[in-house]
């Protein structure tokens, strides 16, 4: 299961729902983009290291973003940023879940919910 960037601060937040989740997934994915997300909102370097410890310790495997990514999410940037205001980072992560066959995890379910062929499971902290 890829993980939505929300769902990671939740757990890093002492959400015991979220921990649990993340716990209990066999194959913890997240994109290389929830990976940025998390590092742009940390406080100063040490939370960086907090991060990254997180990270390892679940075994998170990262997603790079390739060609066929970055095809798809410009896509549904074309198809959906005027009508449902779908922005860089979520038309990333959506085209990353897809592009993998895998099912995304997320608490902002409004943020894809229009996207045919994703699968999405509803994180409710």
């Amino acid at each position: 299961m890829i993980f939505d960037t929300d769902v990671l601060i939740f757990a890093q937040k002492g959400n015991i729902k979220a921990a649990e989740l993340i716990n209990e997934t066999e194959e913890r994915k997240i994109s290389i983009i929830t990976y940025i997300e998390l590092l742009q909102g940390a406080f100063n370097s040490n939370h960086h290291q907090i991060i990254r410890k997180f990270l390892k310790y679940y075994d998170f495997k990262i997603l790079n973003i390739n060609e066929a990514i970055g095809h798809r999410a410009s896509i549904y940037i074309e198809a959906y940023s005027l009508s449902n205001s779908m922005v860089l980072a979520d038309s990333l992560i959506a085209a990353t879940a897809i592009e993998n066959n895998d099912t995304l995890c997320t608490a902002n379910i409004k943020h894809f919910k229009f996207i045919p062929d994703i699968r999405i499971t509803q994180f409710n902290p």
